[in-house]
């Protein structure tokens, strides 16, 4: 696309907003981003199936054309090839389908680098949490190649901190965390050849509350201490918590990665995840969160993961997905 083309499709985005409906009352204040969408369909990390129809429920509930409401230019790079698990062996148990899963995420960091250096925003449609260890290091090379760092936010009922020698399930959707900060798997933490892709201390975890016993072991060997559960959110507040989490995740980095677990909304709100904890994030709570990231605009990069149409109601998960893409992308409700 021109940059005449991208001009006029902002122009033309930014002023047919108000007349889509009351989900694009508002047009944002924050500057246009030239955005790429990248599905990552991977379901190998999970035993449950069905996420990797994830990135298309996503894209069938209007993504593009809400982020283009908002004013951004939006670019749609389709899916990264996933091996299909009927068609491969599991390998070790403690680590399922690791080999096809580091293949995927290799090709999903290399696509999120290329996309940056385009001077593009990637957003990254999951797929289970294991795409994660791809996108971030996707981010963190790109930063790294300008000697800067990164910071992540990392919003989930679970931390995916456990390892191939603590997973009880050795499902890897559960360790793409572990990987990112240099513990194992091994081939995950070291794409591009170098671990590890965060600092424990720009690592910031949000509304988790279920935590495996080992993972507790693994978060304080990791050195990550910005931790809020649930419980911190229920007294604390979600813009005190999310306001010291983004301070954290900024501290001396060129800003941060977003990881969005939908099964940290509670199932109430997101029925279509692909592990379920009762308990999360309300409505309100998580398009706040989504409204604190927009205002502080110091985000790199945004990935939203698990969700699961199999075990959806009529696409509300994927719904919700795309009102919360857009609130951290600058929707506001005035």
């Amino acid at each position: 696309m021109s940059k005449a083309s991208e001009l006029l499709a902002t122009e033309k985005a930014m002023t047919t907003g108000s007349a889509m409906g009351p989900f694009y009352s508002g047009v944002q204040s924050l500057p246009p981003r030239r955005i790429r969408l990248i599905g990552v369909p991977l379901d190998l990390g999970a035993s449950r199936r069905g996420v990797d129809m994830g990135p298309s429920a996503v894209r069938v509930a209007g993504l593009e054309a809400r982020l283009e409401a908002l004013g951004h230019v939006v670019t749609d790079g389709g899916n990264i090839s996933v091996a299909i698990a009927e068609t491969k062996t599991v390998g070790e148990q403690n680590a399922r389908y690791l080999k096809e899963i580091t293949e995927t995420c290799t090709k999903a960091a290399e696509m999120v680098v290329k996309t940056l250096e385009e001077g593009m925003t990637p957003v990254i449609l999951g797929g289970d949490h294991s795409v994660a260890a791809g996108s971030v290091s996707g981010v963190a090379e790109f930063y790294r190649r300008q000697h800067q760092k990164i910071g992540l936010i990392w919003i989930d009922a679970h931390s995916d901190i456990n390892t191939p020698a603590s997973s009880p399930s050795g499902n890897v959707h559960g360790m793409p965390l572990a990987a990112l900060l240099g513990l194992e798997p091994a081939s995950l933490a070291n794409i591009f050849g170098w671990s590890p892709k965060v600092a424990p201390e720009n690592t910031v975890l949000v509304g988790v509350r279920d935590i495996d016993a080992t993972e507790k072991e693994n978060i304080k060997r990791a050195g990550v201490t910005e931790v809020y559960t649930m419980r911190d959110i229920d007294e604390r507040g979600m813009r005190t918590v999310m306001e010291e989490a983004l301070r954290a995740a900024g501290r001396g980095t060129a800003g941060y990665h977003v990881s969005l677990d939908m099964d940290w909304i509670d199932p109430e709100d997101a029925p279509g995840v692909g592990t379920p904890v009762r308990g999360g994030a309300t409505y309100r709570e998580a398009h706040l969160a989504m409204e604190i990231i927009a205002d502080h605009g110091r985000m790199l990069s945004f990935e939203i993961v698990e969700v699961n149409p199999v075990i959806d109601e009529h696409n509300r998960t994927a719904d919700l997905a795309v009102e919360l893409i857009s609130s951290a992308f600058g929707k506001k409700i005035l």
